[in-house]
């Protein structure tokens, strides 16, 4: 099963956020998919909560127990693992033992870009990462690009050795949409699918990965 984990060591750039809609996005595409929580707070697990009397719902795993993993169903098709704040490639050593690919949500900002870039150092000396087996890819949430901050940010972003996948826009609909237990991938209409497309760079490289590992 394809496995996904979203993380960073930085608090607050929405890695609940992007697990939640990623989430949504399989369920909705039909695929019979499991959110695994491994944060105490638990805000994927409310999420799950709040989404599960629709039939798009995954399957809610908390993260925080004891060999969560074997709480996986064989017939689940896809894994989204949300981490918590202050991670460590120690405090995820079991995770990135199961995972087929690292997302990790940078906000662009200095002290983020900080955080983010010694998170990464960690993570690469992460065996399975340094031999290339586990990619690691970024996501730049909260953007405003008409701001020159997040235009300087993201020009450092990219030239990181890591795959920018997406610039997601600040936007209150995420906050809207989490409250209600619900995904901009719920929705067809003109604004929802705007900010969908943003996505596509997200979902291109995942199918390329996905492809990479069948053969």
């Amino acid at each position: 099963m394809p496995s996904i984990l979203v993380a960073s060591s930085k608090g607050g750039c929405g890695k609940s956020t992007l697990s939640t809609q990623l989430a949504a996005h399989f369920c909705v595409q039909g695929k019979r998919t499991a959110l695994v929580d491994l944060d105490p707070q638990g805000s994927s697990l409310r999420w799950c909560q709040r989404r599960a009397t629709l039939l798009s719902a995954p399957l809610a795993i908390d993260g925080t127990e004891d060999r969560w993993h074997k709480a996986l169903p064989d017939n689940v098709q896809q894994v989204i693992i949300d981490a918590p704040a202050g991670s460590t490639p120690d405090s995820l050593k079991a995770a990135l033992k199961r995972v087929d690919v690292v997302l990790v949500p940078v906000l662009p900002a200095p002290f983020d870009l900080e955080a983010t870039a010694m998170f990464l150092a960690a993570l690469s000396r992460v065996p399975r990462i340094a031999s290339g087996e586990l990619p690691i890819a970024l996501i730049a949430n909260r953007v405003r690009p008409t701001t020159q901050a997040s235009q300087r940010a993201l020009a450092q972003l990219h030239e990181w050795p890591y795959p920018v996948l997406a610039e997601l826009r600040d936007s209150q609909s995420y906050v809207l949409l989490t409250a209600l237990g619900k995904s901009l991938f719920d929705y067809g209409n003109e604004v929802a699918q705007e900010q969908q497309a943003m996505w596509n760079g997200v979902f291109a490289y995942l199918r390329k990965l996905e492809r990479r590992g069948s053969r």
